[in-house]
């Protein structure tokens, strides 16, 4: 990207996501379906385009947070399965049913809801059953005292009229941690979640895809495959830390826009937090949090420019901040920034702001333009 009007832009390689795609198909059973997590405009890397490459190389199923991004897709030409994890009022039934979603039922009273409404419009909805096996969020509640009952309302559920129960699935905690509390407490649920499965179908209901593993079940437990898989951050090439060969699909980028010498005891952004200790070549980023660059990261981390690292100083701003280019003398005005990428890994980036990559990539804000690599 050479175009200086893009200030700031994020390049996303669609090859890389598919290599990603199948690469970790090629690690699955042959006959466990895909799904892939596209929520949250797929993890900052648009929605619409990755749903559409995924759709071509054969994924089978594509997973939202809620009915607008369903429908964002649905607008857009994607006509492969769609599950939304969230919740959705039942007064918006008929457009689950008009665009062809699957829904998520976390309890049985919302599928009762969903039940009443679907036969009121004369229509069939689509839904997967989720059960809370450890994660304490959303799901039919299941664990110790609560199996039974657990069993009973998932039975009720299958039973309800207007409603195919396609899925069961549940969602774990530490699936990507690999400490032995960890381990043995992803083996917990998932030991719960075929137990309610197993208890609901000696009861005479059956289900065609059940599925538990998320990114870090695909990486560290791969008994626990099942029916589909549901990666996420494995699919933008993250988290598999190196065991099955991803590639990361974002590169954010800047550029310098102003380069200026300070003397020794000047004052550096907002709060002067930064003060030079020598005659220091400074440059002025056009990138700040606005951008989705961390505030909590101002003088923690360091920027590739040139090939050389540049450490940014000072405060943050919201729309620019400071980098030292004293060490860096082939930088000028115009030069690119990594912000993140192969020579500036997201995942220091995440540590030097006290939070996890997954934030960062989501928190690049809509003012920075995706340029799509093919």
């Amino acid at each position: 990207m050479k175009d200086l009007q893009k200030r700031t832009w994020a390049e996303v390689s669609l090859n890389n996501i598919e290599h990603n795609y199948r690469t970790i198909r090629a690690h699955i059973p042959e006959n466990t379906k895909f799904l892939g997590i596209v929520k949250a405009d797929a993890y900052g890397h648009g929605a619409v385009e990755v749903a559409k490459r995924l759709e071509k190389c054969g994924a089978d199923y594509l997973a939202i947070a809620c009915l607008d991004e369903a429908i964002e897709l649905r607008k857009c030409g994607v006509t492969m399965p769609i599950l939304i994890l969230g919740h959705t009022p039942p007064d918006y039934v008929n457009l689950l049913l008009e665009n062809k979603l699957t829904q998520t039922v976390s309890c049985e009273a919302k599928a009762i809801e969903y039940s009443n409404a679907a036969r009121e419009l004369g229509g069939t909805l689509k839904i997967h059953i989720k059960l809370d096996t450890g994660m304490s969020r959303l799901g039919y509640l299941c664990a110790d005292s609560y199996f039974d009952e657990g069993v009973k309302n998932v039975v009720s559920t299958c039973n309800l009229p207007n409603l195919d129960v396609e899925g069961v699935y549940t969602h774990f905690a530490v699936s990507d941690f690999s400490d032995e509390d960890s381990i043995a407490y992803t083996k917990k649920q998932f030991k719960l979640f075929t137990d309610v499965i197993r208890a609901a179908e000696e009861k005479g209901v059956s289900f065609k895809i059940r599925h538990c593993a998320n990114s870090g079940a695909v990486v560290n437990h791969p008994e626990m495959m099942l029916d589909m898989v549901r990666p996420g951050f494995l699919l933008y090439g993250y988290g598999d830390e190196g065991k099955l060969g991803l590639k990361p699909a974002m590169r954010m980028v800047s550029t310098v826009s102003t380069i200026k010498y300070y003397e020794p005891q000047t004052c550096i952004s907002y709060g002067r937090n930064f003060v030079t200790e020598k005659r220091t070549r400074m440059g002025v980023m056009a990138a700040g949090y606005a951008d989705g660059l961390p505030w909590a990261a101002a003088g923690k981390y360091s920027f590739a420019v040139e090939g050389k690292s540049a450490p940014q100083r000072g405060n943050i701003c919201m729309d620019m901040c400071m980098i030292d280019l004293t060490d860096i003398p082939d930088a000028s005005v115009g030069s690119e920034v990594e912000i993140f990428g192969e020579n500036a890994r997201i995942e220091r980036l995440a540590e030097a702001a006290g939070t996890i990559p997954y934030e960062l990539l989501c928190a690049v804000s809509k003012r920075v333009p995706r340029v799509y690599i093919d």
